[in-house]
């Protein structure tokens, strides 16, 4: 059957639809990432609780996601460029829906460390967790703009996250090496970092999805940093 006009543009809409919400739901990772990290700051504990219960939004908008792309390939089967495009929307839903976990993972400590007060090692944290809200934002707008370059340029970024995991490791060893009353809000603070450093595993992901839904290459394989603690911290 011949492609229509009006059959295009309908898949154009749907498209854009799909990709809105995908920009939506990434929006509301990014958010929840920067509002976790005020509350850890802030021991704002009513904050942190408003984080956790907004994951269930971003929870809604990937099973939305994936019935828009199930009927989606149904009604329309999209080929080559259109089918790349629409398989990244539902994979790109699925690693946004982790970030909002460890934001919600990293809400959820706060409360454990209300009490906790001039750690040295915490100054850290804040800087290390605009850098991730930053990786999120840039591989947002790269995929809202179909942009390989500024993919590329996210995973690059990823080296600086993990330096700062890095350092946070070795400033927390040394602190509880100091003091064993402060084990367990190092152990606290340790989780929230790695939490951070997967969120920015997982922005690189995205970016390499955006990368091969753009150009129909996989991205070059890049040198991954090393991390001090094998640990995923979920």
């Amino acid at each position: 059957m011949a492609t229509t006009g009006h059959t295009v543009k309908a898949f154009d809409e749907d498209l854009g639809q799909l990709r809105g919400l995908v920009s939506e739901m990434g929006g509301l990772a990014e958010a929840a990432i920067n509002d976790a990290m005020q509350a850890l700051v802030r021991r704002d504990i009513e904050g942190a609780a408003r984080v956790v219960e907004e994951d269930r939004r971003i929870d809604e908008i990937e099973s939305e996601i994936e019935r828009r792309v199930v009927r989606l390939i149904a009604l329309r089967a999209p080929m080559a460029d259109d089918l790349r495009d629409v398989l990244a929307a539902l994979k790109i839903s699925g690693v946004i829906e982790r970030m909002g976990d460890y934001a919600k993972n990293i809400a959820k400590r706060v409360p454990l460390l209300n009490d906790v007060r001039n750690v040295e090692p915490l100054s850290i944290l804040p800087a290390m967790g605009r850098a991730v809200s930053e990786m999120v934002r840039n591989v947002l707008d790269a995929f809202a703009a179909r942009d390989a370059q500024a993919a590329v340029d996210v995973c690059a970024s990823d080296r600086g996250v993990d330096d700062f995991y890095n350092s946070l490791f070795r400033a927390l060893l040394t602190y509880m090496m100091e003091n064993p009353h402060n084990i367990t809000a190092s152990t606290h603070l340790l989780f929230i970092a790695k939490n951070l450093e997967r969120i920015g595993d997982h922005a690189t992901n995205v970016a390499e999805m955006v990368y091969f839904a753009a150009t129909g290459h996989q991205m070059a394989e890049r040198p991954r940093g090393e991390d001090v603690l094998a640990t995923e911290g979920e």
